[in-house]
């Protein structure tokens, strides 16, 4: 009688771990479709303001009216001018504090994050003051992500090739504070701003602007050659396991591109490509692969050109195990030893319980049996299981937020002569 209240009470944590195992892939693909932030870049974009916070803060300690400082950590453009620079001072005062649902990473396997709230409070700002050499400058403002950043970048194929036109600014490197002899990345604030002053927006304009020289008797180029490097914000998100090859992507250009001190990408120009290659995570711990392409530039006065560019690096939050390889393919790294660790111990556990609950089921049914005569049995039934259980663990995915910086380099010179529209687009036009 003990032993079978002791089998009773051991099929129970099985059931339950059984039926969680089961559910949880298919409840966090359904979670993934939904899992977006609920900040989203209007039709009528504003500024992009990438800001480094003065030190490292706690987002579930912040309360309403806290203040939040910072510095840009880089220029704000709008098409060809440049209206902040980088390194003036940001404030920020909480407005409210709003339930959003928590970034989907890749950090831990399914087993941590299933008893991982999913949920957080996510700090609301509705106005930012920005001091410069100009003065101070009221901003309207909407938070699209607070998060420690890394960058990562395709390796070269040739370290001797030369220099190629890049955008007029390159990212700095991610501020490193040290605390207790321990170094951590200072987190990086995305805002979305827009002017709450029209008047006073038109003033700080004028003041802070900053217009690139051009030579009046000569035209700009015509042609980007290989290799210029674009700065991007991703509009949509992308992923391993949830993309299709042929799926669109859009992204906008953050930082005007030059050519001889001529603006010949404004910034605002859309980047339209496609997902080209991917592969999903699959089982063995096998982790995905995404490759992206651009194949067309569409300018802020409505002229599209063709383009083949791809990805030579992006900005990721410092939790995603990802990598680039030297053709811009996105890879999913390796699971690493905690990750096999926890995966272990589930696996431990479950194969003990299954044991005791094929010796449990055996027992009742063979009225015969014994403890020694169906231990064989039960072990070889609870290694089959803990052994199927190890070889569907999929690898890591790669996901691309919306709202990611990227870099694309051109692949082969680009002319920057607007094509015609195709005649289904020239009917849609018109008939609007």
């Amino acid at each position: 009688m003990v032993r079978t209240m002791r089998h009773k009470q051991s099929f129970l944590p099985l059931l339950a771990l059984f039926l969680l195992a089961v559910s949880f892939p298919f409840f966090a693909s359904a979670q993934a479709t939904s899992d977006d932030p609920s900040a989203t870049l209007s039709s009528d974009p504003g500024l992009y303001l990438r800001v480094r916070l003065s030190g490292p803060i706690k987002i579930s300690k912040l309360k309403t009216r806290d203040i939040v400082e910072g510095v840009l950590s880089r220029n704000v453009y709008s098409a060809d001018r440049q209206l902040f620079s980088s390194g003036s001072r940001i404030t920020l005062h909480i407005d409210h504090l709003e339930r959003r649902r928590r970034t989907r990473n890749d950090h831990w396997p399914w087993v941590v994050n299933a008893f991982t709230p999913r949920h957080e409070n996510f700090p609301v700002f509705k106005s930012a003051m920005l001091s410069d050499s100009t003065g101070e400058h009221s901003l309207q403002v909407s938070l699209i992500s607070i998060s420690r950043m890394r960058d990562i970048h395709a390796k070269a194929k040739n370290k001797d090739k030369p220099s190629v036109p890049q955008s007029v600014e390159e990212s700095p490197p991610v501020a490193v504070n040290s605390s207790k002899g321990k170094k951590t990345r200072t987190p990086t604030m995305i805002l979305e701003a827009f002017d709450s002053d029209d008047a006073r927006a038109d003033d700080a304009r004028a003041n802070n602007q900053t217009n690139y020289p051009a030579d009046a008797d000569s035209n700009p180029p015509d042609s980007l050659p290989a290799g210029t490097r674009c700065k991007l914000l991703l509009l949509n998100s992308v992923s391993a396991s949830k993309s299709k090859p042929g799926d669109p992507v859009h992204a906008r250009l953050l930082e005007p591109v030059f050519i001889e001190s001529k603006v010949v990408l404004p910034a605002g120009s859309i980047f339209d490509g496609k997902v080209i290659k991917k592969t999903p995570p699959k089982w063995l711990s096998r982790s995905g692969l995404l490759y992206l392409g651009f194949t067309e530039v569409a300018l802020p006065n409505g002229g599209r050109f063709p383009i083949a560019a791809s990805l030579a690096g992006a900005q990721l939050d410092e939790r995603s195990h990802t990598r680039m390889d030297t053709e811009g393919a996105l890879h999913g790294e390796r699971p690493g030893k905690a990750w096999m660790a926890i995966n272990i111990g589930v696996t431990a556990g479950l194969a003990k319980e299954v044991d005791d609950t094929v010796q449990l089921i055996i027992e009742a049914v063979v009225s015969t049996a014994t403890d020694v005569s169906t231990a064989g049995t039960a072990r070889i039934v609870s290694s089959c299981v803990s052994g199927l259980y190890m070889a569907t663990r999929k690898g890591r995915d790669v996901v691309l937020p919306r709202f990611t910086e990227m870099d694309v380099s051109l692949d082969r010179p680009a002319s920057v002569h607007p094509i015609p529209e195709p005649e289904s687009r020239s009917a849609a036009s018109a008939a609007e």
